[in-house]
């Protein structure tokens, strides 16, 4: 899964790739070379007294420094450069794709695991991408190159190289082999210790209102105590590598040493010879012991990998059509419509919605009560393809929701969900979210309508006064009127309220009602409520249960005749007051 993710996303940066390559192989051979100048300098300069010869070959080596240098800066800034590519592009593949899923597949992966997997895993990518470029393309190279010229010094004395690499790749499989199944470990507690923080902090008042701080922070200490279980497992394997490879690197040397000098003593090597061979046997080593970083690094990197590839391969539900058909303008455009409508959920015995058959016609308000669980918010989901019917069909202008581009259906929709959420920013950038464009004038207008005009003016800067992520600085009621204000700022053909009116009072209810009938009047307006009072005035009511619709009429026709719609509204309402 790493290669593959690599092959797609490399391939647009196959130019750097390949200069980063000749760079590498251009520095290690200057690296490789310079042990040979030095190795000469002693036996044909130093030994024999001829100082001209040791400027040439001084000489020769600082130019090989220089151009050294310059290849390794060259493969740092472009291997840099192209990880840091694939990180941007793996992020925005992965940020478009949670975009394109429906409400079922958010579901299925959940917030949490989708942040540390646009974040974490793909910095184990990039960074085994950057390590790849700085290293491990260097060590193969340092590593033949190495063999090759410690043999050109002394063949005899290189067969210590037959005992020491089996015994240096040994160990490193064998550790690594150990380190796969913790890294995914790892990954997947990252996952828990994000939940468990979110819900804290989303729920930080529900916490502290039933005073389970501790509990809380006992359920944190679970999470990040196992987290530094399984971290500390991996550090220990890690930390144990590294003493190793040094050690057998140590014994070498020595070894080395020992049989170099016997060689000398013999007349057999020369003393500058002895010295190259000592630095070739190094560079070996050290080509082992990259490799070895870079094992520690690739089976996090895979793990992670395989968590990117498992949402970048998660095909939404909500499919886009291949030739979409054009929404019909004016009126005709703006009325909504359910056929034979059933929804169930993946794996679900009973589906949610059974035979829903709904009219919501332009300029008129058609408004969906029922019991809770009676499937009212899953309805009206299906209107923007939140959710995709599994049989029936939702039709707007008499044109099939899934055969409408997403844009122009949701173009067309001015959603205000049940729990209304406000981004960071302003007064003024919330409200502009759908419409960028909006003058003041529109915006004051909005608000005055939402009956939020007065609150709004009486913040420290007005449209312009700070709005807390997730509208938290400001009440329920507030946030449910600003998200009202926004989408009558987008002025769509289809509005759908989502029990938006339930934390307002009764009084900034129907003040705020009557203040969208002359707004919406050439619009369709579909509420979902619990409060009869919110909808007893609507054009149309649609009484659902358990799924399905048991009545349709207006509130004196269904206060006759439908036992569910009187059994709502009598449980809020005195005989009186319904009346």
């Amino acid at each position: 899964m790493l290669i593959r993710l690599l092959r797609e996303h490399l391939r647009p940066y196959r130019g750097a790739a390949v200069a980063v390559l000749l760079l590498q192989v251009a520095q290690v051979v200057a690296t490789l070379y310079l042990p040979s100048l030095n190795a000469d300098i002693i036996d044909n300069g130093v030994a024999k007294g001829d100082t001209h010869e040791i400027w040439r070959l001084g000489l020769i080596m600082v130019a090989v420094s220089l151009a050294q240098v310059v290849c390794s800066i060259g493969a740092v800034y472009y291997g840099a450069r192209t990880a840091m590519a694939l990180g941007r592009d793996l992020r925005g593949r992965l940020f478009a794709q949670v975009q394109s899923f429906s409400q079922q597949e958010m579901g299925k992966f959940g917030a949490p695991t989708l942040i540390t997997r646009t974040t974490n895993d793909v910095q184990q990518v990039q960074m085994v991408v950057l390590m790849s470029f700085t290293l491990m393309l260097m060590a193969p190279i340092m590593l033949v190159g190495g063999v090759i010229m410690a043999l050109r010094q002394d063949v005899v004395l290189s067969g210590v190289l037959l005992v020491v690499v089996p015994v240096l790749v040994v160990i490193v499989a064998l550790i690594v082999s150990r380190m796969v199944p913790y890294f995914r470990q790892m990954q997947g507690r990252i996952d828990a210790i994000n939940r468990v923080m979110r819900e804290q902090l989303t729920g930080v008042r529900v916490i502290r209102a039933f005073v389970r701080e501790r509990r809380e922070a006992e359920r944190f200490d679970v999470a990040n105590t196992n987290l530094f279980e399984a971290s500390l497992r991996t550090g220990l394997l890690m930390a144990l590598m590294f003493p190793v490879v040094m050690f057998v690197m140590n014994a070498t040397t020595v070894s080395v040493q020992w049989f170099g000098a016997r060689r000398i003593d013999a007349g057999d090597m020369q003393i500058g010879a002895l010295t190259a061979f000592i630095t070739y046997i190094m560079f070996i080593l050290m080509a082992v012991m990259m490799s070895s970083f870079m094992f520690v690094m690739i089976p996090r990197a895979m793990v992670s990998a395989e968590r990117i590839a498992e949402v970048v391969d998660t095909p939404t539900t909500v499919v886009p059509p291949l030739v979409p058909v054009p929404l019909p303008s004016g009126v005709v455009g703006r009325r909504l419509e359910l056929r034979d409508v059933e929804f169930r959920y993946p794996g679900a015995e009973d589906a949610v919605l059974q035979g829903v058959d709904l009219v919501a016609e332009p300029g008129q308000t058609t408004a969906i009560i029922g019991s809770t669980g009676s499937g009212k918010t899953t309805l009206l989901n299906l209107v923007p393809r939140l959710y995709d019917v599994t049989g029936g069909r939702v039709l707007i202008g008499g044109v099939d929701v899934r055969d409408l581009a997403a844009d122009q259906l949701w173009g067309q929709i001015g959603l205000v969900p049940q729990k209304p959420y406000l981004f960071s920013g302003t007064v003024r950038s919330n409200l502009q979210f759908g419409t960028p464009d909006a003058d003041d004038d529109a915006l004051w207008h909005a608000l005055e309508v939402a009956q939020a005009r007065d609150f709004v003016e009486a913040l420290e800067g007005g449209l312009d006064a700070p709005i807390a992520q997730g509208g938290t600085n400001v009440s329920g009621g507030q946030r449910q009127r600003l998200a009202i204000a926004r989408a009558l700022v987008r002025r769509p053909g289809i509005y759908l309220f989502d029990d938006s009116f339930s934390a307002l009072d009764y009084a900034t209810d129907a003040a705020l009602r009557t203040a969208l009938v002359p707004e919406t009047q050439d619009a369709t307006v579909l509420v979902v409520a619990q409060r009869v009072a919110t909808i007893r005035n609507a054009d149309r009511i649609v009484v659902m249960d358990e799924g399905r619709v048991v009545g349709v009429g207006t509130h004196s026709e269904l206060l006759e005749g439908n036992p569910t719609y009187q059994e709502i509204v009598y449980s809020q309402l005195s005989v009186e007051e319904a009346a």
